[in-house]
Parts: C-alpha cells; sequence; structure tokens
C-alpha cells in the first residue's frame, strides 16, 4: 500500500484545514520528537534483549526432530489420546 503525490497532498491540505497554519509546526515539532523518542526505546529493547544461540544448519533438524518428539509424546500422553477412536473409511459423512 503506498501513497502517491496526491493522497499525500490531500492528507496534508486536511491537516491545514483542521489545525490550521499556526498549528501545523508545532504538530510536525512534536510528531518528529514522539519518533525520535520511540526509535530511542525500541533501540534500548534491542541492546536489553538476552542474546539466544542461533542454530546451525547442522543443528537445526536435530532441534526439529526433537521438538516433533516432545510434541507428539505430549499428544499420546493427553487423557484424551485414549478416547479418540479412528474413523471408519466405509462410512462416508
Amino acid at each position: 500500500m503506498r501513497l502517491g503525490i496526491g493522497e499525500i497532498l490531500v492528507v496534508l491540505a486536511l491537516a491545514l484545514l483542521f489545525f490550521g497554519p499556526s498549528k501545523l509546526p508545532q504538530l510536525g515539532s512534536s510528531l518528529g520528537q514522539a519518533i525520535k523518542s520511540f526509535k530511542r526505546g525500541l533501540g534500548s529493547l534491542h541492546d536489553d534483549a538476552p542474546e539466544q544461540p542461533v542454530a546451525t544448519a547442522k543443528e537445526a533438524p536435530k532441534a526439529l526432530a526433537a521438538d516433533v518428539e516432545d510434541r507428539a509424546g505430549s499428544r499420546a500422553e493427553s487423557p484424551g489420546a485414549a478416547l479418540s477412536t479412528p474413523r471408519d473409511p466405509k462410512r462416508t459423512s
């Protein structure tokens, strides 16, 4: 979804009508400060995040297989697994 020149001009014209020419510089300044603060906050979150080891290409299949086995084991041990019955291929529903 890209904004063209026409859409940007319409938005600017509406902003001019709503806020007036005296308020637009203040709004622009406030918006710039808010964006700068937001980016600074995101940067600090990124710096504070603990580094997690990244699986190498050789380790990834092993990790995936272990995860699949864990999930399959947890389904087999669940109480509802004993109650489930296989579908009859002859029945059409």
